[in-house]
């Protein structure tokens, strides 16, 4: 790996409107900085994070200033993908967060855009990193991430780790429906069918452009990602594809679920019309012997019989019964 020397940080301005300033040794150790304090120096082998939000003002123009127009421009752009840019020896990555405690319908996404260079990460994000990161905790345990790579690794892990409740609860709903088809019970079947899989859909374009960034990331010719760097990404990559297949796997279960809608529908529709077709066969003969009996013509049989009435009623009644017993001993009803 080709060595490049860290970047003097410490020489620029303060960081001002600056959410988070941090720095890390390398070795899991972490030293938070003073809002508005210069950054301090970056130890060998180390790095420094600088987090805060790129919707306020303050920020913006630290950004300007630290990256250039074009570059802080990119960091803030509005996107609604995950994605990765290498720009020689810098990446640009784009995660899309669920909002903590978000329905699968309506996970409220979030982004965290994060520029990457030798012995810097700028993060920007309206999410406070310190807490998702749990960078209290590190300070004390000294177990805080030891490269840039080694922090995305982490971020993309706390994002996988807010989708698997969403993706279990997904999984619960599909048993719900299944368990209504059991029981032929299908009248809303269909509609929350529907929801589920727009909700499959929506996570899948979450999931898919992200294990896609880490993957970019992973094998992008930066000289400051190290072998045990490309491994910790590999292994954050592996892990979203995973949630990627349960998704992909909840998908084509929803669509074996629709095509089993569609049978028990098809189902019900053929039995309802079997059953008049039923009715057709046994009044068409009744509505031929009527009609022949009710024309306003001379010699109509018993048309001056006091008892032909309930003698003609028999006869269709019998009828009737002839036609029932003939359709079931050839398994028509």
């Amino acid at each position: 790996m080709v060595s490049i020397p860290t970047p003097d940080f410490s020489a620029r301005k303060s960081v001002s409107g600056v959410g988070a300033a941090l720095i890390l040794d390398g070795k899991g150790g972490i030293v938070a900085q003073e809002p508005g304090a210069p950054l301090a120096e970056t130890p060998p082998g180390g790095f420094a994070i600088v987090a805060g939000n790129a919707r306020t003002p303050d920020f913006k123009v630290w950004l300007r200033n630290e990256l250039g127009e074009f570059h802080a421009g990119l960091l803030s752009a509005p996107s609604s993908r995950a994605r990765c840019t290498v720009l020689d020896h810098q990446a640009l990555l784009m995660f899309r967060v669920v909002r903590p405690g978000a329905a699968p319908e309506d996970v409220g996404r979030q982004i965290i855009t994060l520029w990457l260079e030798a012995g810097r990460v700028v993060i920007a994000s309206e999410i406070n990193i310190v807490e998702l990161l749990g960078i209290g905790s590190a300070e004390t345990s000294r177990h805080a991430p030891v490269s840039p790579a080694d922090l995305v690794a982490r971020l993309s892990l706390k994002v996988t780790d807010r989708l698997e409740p969403l993706i279990e609860v997904l999984g619960d709903r599909l048993d719900e429906i299944e368990e209504t088809l059991i029981t032929h019970r299908t009248e809303h079947a269909q509609d929350r069918l529907e929801q589920l899989r727009r909700t499959l859909i929506n996570l899948r374009r979450l999931v898919w452009p992200q294990r896609d960034a880490l993957s970019a990331l992973e094998m992008a010719d930066l000289p400051f990602l190290s072998d045990r760097d490309r491994q910790r990404l590999r292994e954050a990559a592996m892990r979203t594809a995973r949630l990627g297949d349960e998704l992909q796997s909840l998908s084509e279960r929803a669509v074996l679920v629709h095509e089993e809608i569609i049978d028990e529908r098809s189902e019900q529709m053929n039995h309802t019309m079997l059953l008049l077709a039923a009715v057709t066969v046994v009044f068409s003969p009744l509505t031929l012997i009527t009609g022949l009996l009710g024309m306003n013509v001379a010699g109509i049989p018993f048309a001056d019989s006091a008892g032909a009435f309930w003698l003609v009623c028999a006869g269709l009644v019998a009828v009737v019964g002839g036609i029932i017993w003939w359709m079931r001993r050839r398994h028509l009803l």
